[in-house]
């Protein structure tokens, strides 16, 4: 299948720089099968047509609300310093099927702005590569404070690197319809965010006994969640 981006209502049209690939890079031609997604669940069909410098889809068919990926994960995750490094998780968070992305601003946070648009550029890539229909959604960073004043503590989980509080392992969290789970900065979450966090009876999550990179963690609790998917 050629998966590519665009807008599918009020009409199907082919994003821009898709277009650009198409024409430029792949070098497609007239009457070629192609697909287009909106990322939000919706898919069109048919063949390539190229009028000068735009690609245009005639369309053959159109299939609406395609099923979701089910448990949803949001992963709430505090960006590293690093940007190649926070890319690499949300291309492969995308992949494996998660629903929703935040950037958390924590204490130890060292990064304090995103390039949004370049990380949904990735996210747009990688959820083509893998055949996506649903794009997970991508949140502007904001502080943890806030964030938490719009959480369900019953289905949402911290992985902290404290091993003087308890922590549960991954295999005790029940089946759940939507899961959050929050990843905190290179050197943890805080103290006074740990204690914030449990003092909203939020459960704090082991994941084993090495300690991950933040965006290692990330991509292992959406590994565990895409291993429920299957």
């Amino acid at each position: 299948m050629k998966l590519f981006f665009g807008d599918i209502f009020p009409e199907v049209k082919i994003n821009e720089d898709e277009q650009t690939h198409i024409l430029k890079v792949l070098r497609m031609k007239s009457g070629e099968e192609l697909f287009v997604t909106d990322g939000k669940g919706n898919l069109a069909q048919g063949n390539l047509v190229l009028e000068g410098k735009k690609a245009i889809l005639n369309v053959l068919s159109i299939k609406e609300n395609l099923p979701q990926f089910s448990p949803k994960l949001h992963i709430a995750i505090a960006p590293t310093k690093n940007l190649d490094r926070i890319e690499f998780f949300v291309e492969k968070a995308t992949e494996m099927g998660i629903s929703e992305i935040t950037f958390l601003q924590t204490e130890k946070t060292e990064r304090k702005f995103l390039n949004l648009d370049k990380i949904e550029k990735k996210m747009i890539s990688a959820g083509k590569q893998s055949l996506r229909f649903h794009f997970p959604k991508i949140n502007e960073m904001v502080k943890l404070s806030e964030f938490l004043q719009n959480v369900d503590s019953d289905s949402t989980f911290v992985a902290h690197c404290n091993e003087n509080l308890k922590r549960i392992n991954l295999k005790e969290i029940n089946l759940l319809e939507n899961y959050t789970f929050l990843i905190g900065p290179e050197g943890d979450f805080s103290d006074k965010e740990i204690e914030l966090l449990a003092s909203i009876n939020i459960k704090a999550v082991s994941l084993g006994d090495q300690r991950l990179r933040t965006e290692t963690a990330g991509i292992f609790v959406a590994a565990w969640n895409y291993y429920k998917m299957i």
